[in-house]
């Protein structure tokens, strides 16, 4: 029996239990969306490539699984390039189609010909051009293999309109794949020794914990063992945060209990953490011990290319022991830095989104990029994993309101938040079509200072002016109901809880657009020292 290769791709996604294709139609992957139109996955129809690849994202983010997203060849393929960075930067998991020209036409200048594997090589953890359909079922499976076993990152494959529409045999749809996923565990009895022998002991979480699932041995062995913990901002909430043990985030917007740990441990165990320079801004001169299933990101001194879950198995069988003194003094810090936050005087801003925050401390909190992104940071208390989405590695506007979209098909009975600026909204506000299309309960919170507020701030502290960041909107609202989404401004802060209310009780989409002062976010003491030398 032999099978259309493009109804062969969609049995084996099915089989991996794959419930969404998120993407874009075009005429290069007219055969696959025919295959999905006869199957049990539905195609979420974004209005551009890249809210669908954000979209993709954010649902791998809050679902821990890998996602799928769909373009065709040329111009669509090449929309995705920003959410193919911002997957590779944050490691998130993505199965990437897209379509392209016949495989007689490669080579040739054709319509809509661009090497698209080239482009995205740089980006992903592989990027497969298959020229026969033997070689494109092999290179699915491979793929798939990669994405649920190996280190977490997008793949690419590259699907030629010709191929999709050959034949392939049953038996070769139903083959097993084998891969082998390079690991090196020759450093563990040195690792164990240095646990052992450590006085002041501290693990950082990065977030390869996640995707290991790993939080819950992890919480275990914190508490059993009292190790003190600091994340990064992926890992944020893989233990709660007003968990005793738990310090908060580490690095450049770091708490002050999380930093002087990093500054005074002598042992740092690492897992599934980068270790980029916004992390290590908080880290002194400690042994560093590093878990990570990624080669590309070891660079401790003790390093184990090994899955972080499968490791500390192994370290909750051995006996630790913190300094009591050390510990003590960390406990303290954590309580002064929440009764600072408690006491001290707010802005305008801070006070808007610490009462978004609050409102539903249990409801996913999607963040895009802006001023309002610091502030979330130091506002939120992360209670649960994947609660908290942002792309920390990279960082890109536009990623909230797609990227919620995702999460909100991930967890539907969840209460999903998008914070958003002014700024970011309006690079990707064409998926509120898409948004009201599935009638998605998202509420989008707009914060409108009618500029881009970092680069004005930074502007004004390099250069004493600011140029070319006043924003003239439109009326957010009237969009939002142009669209025939339910909208409403908040007018003075009294009223934000009501409105709130409201609207998470309203059940279908929801935008509030909120007026805030174009107001200088607090930067961290590395980058005020940077700004009194000149920028370098």
């Amino acid at each position: 029996m032999k099978f259309r290769c493009a109804d062969a791709i969609i049995k084996i996604l099915e089989k991996e239990n794959i419930k969404y294709v998120f993407g874009h139609p075009g005429e290069h992957v007219l055969p696959l969306l025919d295959a999905i139109r006869k199957s049990k996955i539905k195609h979420v129809l974004f209005r551009h490539e890249q809210g669908a690849i954000h979209a993709a994202d954010g649902y791998a983010r809050a679902n821990r699984k890998f996602a799928v997203c769909l373009s065709t060849g040329g111009p669509g393929a090449l929309n995705f390039v920003m959410g193919v960075a911002t997957a590779y930067k944050d490691s998130v998991p993505l199965l990437i189609l897209t379509g392209d020209i016949p495989t007689n036409d490669v080579g040739k200048n054709v319509f809509q010909e661009v090497d698209i594997c080239g482009i995205l090589k740089p980006i992903t953890l592989e990027s497969f051009d298959p020229l026969t359909p033997e070689d494109l079922i092999l290179s699915l499976k491979k793929s798939l293999k990669m994405l649920k076993y190996g280190p977490t990152g997008p793949i690419h494959i590259n699907l030629h309109k010709d191929i999709l529409e050959e034949r392939v045999s049953s038996s070769l749809v139903d083959k097993k794949v084998k891969i082998k996923i390079r690991e090196d565990k020759s450093r563990l009895s040195d690792a164990i020794d240095i646990l052992k022998s450590a006085k002041r002991l501290l693990i950082l979480a990065g977030g390869g914990v996640l995707w290991a699932g790993a939080s819950k041995i992890l919480k275990k062995i914190v508490k059993t063992k009292k190790i003190p913990l600091v994340t990064t901002y992926p890992a944020r909430g893989v233990i709660n945060e007003y968990e005793e043990f738990c310090l908060g985030m580490i690095g450049l917007r770091g708490t002050k209990a999380a930093n002087f740990a990093g500054k005074t441990c002598d042992v740092l165990l690492a897992l599934g953490a980068k270790l980029t320079e916004r992390t290590l801004e908080g880290i002194g001169n400690p042994e560093i011990i590093q878990v990570n299933l990624d080669k590309r990101f070891l660079k401790g001194d003790v390093n184990l290319q090994m899955d972080v879950k499968e490791f500390l198995e192994i370290i909750e069988k051995i006996d630790i022991s913190v300094d009591g003194k050390w510990l003590k003094k960390l406990k303290n810090l954590k309580k002064e830095h929440m009764e600072i936050i408690k006491n001290s005087k707010i802005s305008k801003t801070q006070q808007i989104i610490k009462k978004i925050l609050e409102f539903d401390e249990k409801a996913i909190i999607v963040n895009d990029a802006g001023s309002h992104t610091t502030w979330v940071t130091l506002c939120k208390k992360v209670v649960k994993p994947r609660s908290l989405i942002f792309s920390g590695s990279f960082g890109p506007m536009g990623y909230g309101l797609p990227a919620a979209i995702g999460v909100k098909f991930a967890k539907p009975n969840e209460n999903v938040i998008v914070i958003v600026g002014d700024g970011g909204f309006q690079m990707t506000l064409q998926e509120l079509a898409t948004i009201k299309q599935y009638n998605l309960p998202i509420l989008i919170c707009v914060l409108n200072n009618q500029s881009l507020n970092i680069i004005r701030q930074w502007q004004e502290m390099m250069y004493n002016a600011s140029y070319s960041v006043e924003l003239k909107n439109p009326d957010f609202v009237k969009l939002a109901k142009s669209y025939g989404i339910k909208a409403m401004k908040v007018k003075n802060l009294k009223e934000i809880n009501k409105i709130l209310r409201k609207a998470l009780e309203f059940n279908s989409p929801f935008l509030i657009e909120i007026r805030v002062p174009k107001e200088n976010i607090p930067l961290p003491k590395t980058i005020k020292e940077k700004f009194s030398i000149g920028w370098e």
